[in-house]
């Protein structure tokens, strides 16, 4: 996913996300420790969109108590 994509997303929509894809990313990691996947570099990019996803979700939490801060 890119940057632009992310940013669309709600909060909710943004949670949802992230666990599917550590869900996907859990049964990536155990097939591939049981047989050799066919493009392991997959386990890499799905690593990198979930944090991409956390960061996003992360700092709008973090604009949040800042602007209850300043009401």
């Amino acid at each position: 996913m890119k940057s632009a994509e992310i940013r669309e997303l709600s909060v909710a929509d943004l949670k949802e996300k992230i666990g599917d894809l550590q869900e996907q990313h859990n049964k990536l990691i155990l097939s591939h420790s049981v047989t050799q996947l066919e493009n392991p570099v997959q386990l890499r990019a799905n690593r990198k969109v979930i944090a991409r996803l956390k960061t996003e979700l992360r700092s709008r939490v973090i604009n949040e108590g800042a602007a209850k801060a300043e009401a």
